[in-house]
């Protein structure tokens, strides 16, 4: 079982730069592949960005690429997105997942957070 909480949503103007953390408790850490998913009003949830338990992979979707960056500590139990140059699109509730196997694929992924909300204002 591994617990997981989001922070460091917020409103940002566009242009601008946030960084969500995830912090994990429970089972080892560095046992799980970590995620970041999104889910805008009236949209389906999607894939964001996701690491290797090690950190030596990362994968992300093409919307972000460039402008988004996954990193973890597992010394901490934390993951992080760096969002910069953020625009109005990328505004959703975003979550963390943890997963046995690195993938892009929500389903696989066993245990998720509540969400943290992210606003870019125009």
């Amino acid at each position: 079982q591994v617990q997981v909480v989001e922070s460091g949503g917020g409103l940002v103007q566009a242009g601008g730069s946030l960084r969500l953390s995830c912090a994990a408790s429970g089972r080892t850490f560095s046992s799980y592949s970590m995620g970041w998913f999104r889910q805008a009003p009236g949209k389906e949830r999607e894939f964001v960005a996701a690491i290797s338990r090690s950190g030596g992979s990362t994968y992300y979707a093409d919307s972000v690429k460039g402008r988004f960056t996954i990193s973890r500590d597992n010394a901490k139990g934390t993951v992080y997105l760096q969002m910069n140059s953020l625009k109005p699109e990328d505004t959703a509730v975003y979550y963390c997942a943890a997963s046995t196997v690195a993938t892009v694929t929500l389903f696989r992924y066993d245990y998720w957070g509540q969400g943290t909300q992210v606003t870019v204002s125009s």
